[in-house]
């Protein structure tokens, strides 16, 4: 185990042990931001020679991983912390460095303004810059974010650009309106902004146009989100698995026709959890492998690599979404009848990964799968895949 995976199980050890009274009060992540904060992990994957940890992406994920088992929400927080401040190197723009230096210097927490069906930010072009206009309706972290990524769309071109700025920017006004069946403390509440101006120094660049030779690097985008929402899935389904197997070693009582004193020696139930753990454990090493492939394409892609990862992701999600849904839904079984009791939280997992996998529609990367097996075919290249 790495120095930062032992952070990231003391961080982890941290929120599990309020995870239920803190979930119940459905505040404002910053006090769990500022845990994250003090830990070091908002440096894991910025360079060494800029103030960061210089970690790579396989680690990342199993920090997140470790994260989302004992709140799903901030495993998504951190997840897409790491991934928007990724996103700043995919625009061949000299400003990522300072970026990256500014970032690693003030510990800063990013999150992003950028949901690929919600297309309502106007850009319009001002002296020095330009100004954005309009409401982003999801924006998960950005509330609770020190530097926020966005993507709006020139009013004057029809073009996507993508800028960023400090999260309390004169204009930018948080709604406050995330008051959802999961992911309560994700902080994914809409986004107002109003005559925000942003120097030109800020954008980062272009949407590229067909041909560009950034083209399927930039593609990278929507399979990285893919991957982190796989990867949280399975770390709460870790979590749910592991709390429920702690209930019913503590405290589950042996149903009285199974001839055990102890309902963890029921063959039944360890039949179950076996099961359970197993496909787990499949899920986990699909979605490593997934995460192998996405950062070593970070250094080298082209059409075919983008499309076989894009399978490989593809196939992630489908299992990841099954698994987590299972062992979230399964492990009242396994517990019994007192565990809904709601000073044990355990309907947490499910409802937090019952929230996160609507995402996106999971049958349409299946899709994406049996058309690649049937036909050759690989996915087209969208906001989601």
């Amino acid at each position: 185990m790495s120095d930062w995976q032992a952070v990231a199980d003391e961080v982890a050890e941290k929120l599990r042990a309020d995870a239920v009274a803190r979930e119940e009060r459905g505040a404002e992540p910053h006090a769990e931001i500022e845990l994250l904060r003090e830990s070091g992990l908002l440096r894991l994957l910025i360079p060494a020679e800029r103030g960061g940890a210089g970690g790579d992406w396989p680690l990342a994920h199993q920090v997140i991983r470790r994260i989302a088992a004992a709140d799903g929400s901030l495993g998504h927080l951190l997840g897409y912390h790491y991934f928007q401040l990724w996103r700043t190197r995919l625009f061949d723009n000299p400003i990522a460095d300072r970026l990256e230096r500014d970032s690693a210097a003030g510990n800063w927490f990013w999150a992003g303004v950028s949901n690929p069906r919600d297309a309502a930010l106007e850009l319009r072009p001002a002296d020095g810059g330009f100004t954005v206009h309009g409401r982003k309706f999801f924006a998960t972290g950005a509330s609770v974010a020190d530097h926020l990524i966005v993507s709006g769309t020139w009013t004057h071109s029809g073009r996507k650009a993508t800028f960023t700025l400090p999260a309390r920017t004169e204009g930018v006004r948080f709604l406050g309106d995330w008051n959802n069946l999961g992911q309560r403390l994700s902080a994914s509440g809409g986004v107002e902004f109003t005559d925000v101006f942003v120097p030109e120094g800020e954008l980062l660049g272009h949407q590229p146009e067909e041909g560009e030779p950034r083209r399927w690097r930039d593609s990278l985008a929507p399979l990285g989100f893919q991957l982190l929402l796989a990867q949280v899935q399975v770390g709460i389904a870790g979590g749910a698995l592991a709390e429920g197997a702690r209930y019913t070693t503590e405290s589950s009582r042996a149903w009285p026709l199974s001839g055990v004193d102890r309902a963890a020696d029921d063959p039944h139930v360890l039949a179950a959890y076996g099961t359970l753990a197993s496909r787990l454990t499949a899920a986990e090493l699909l979605v490593d492998a997934a995460a192998a492939a996405f950062d070593n394409a970070t250094r080298e892609i082209d059409e075919r690599k983008r499309g076989e990862l894009g399978i490989l992701l593809a196939k992630a999600k489908v299992v990841s979404t099954e698994v987590a849904l299972e062992i979230a839904n399964r492990v009242f079984e396994l517990t019994g009848a007192r565990a809904t009791g709601a000073k044990y939280g355990m309907d947490r997992f499910w409802r937090n990964v019952r929230t996160l996998t609507l995402h996106d529609p999971v049958v349409y990367k299946a899709t994406e799968v049996g058309k690649h097996l049937l036909d050759g075919e690989f996915p087209p290249v969208t906001g989601y895949s």
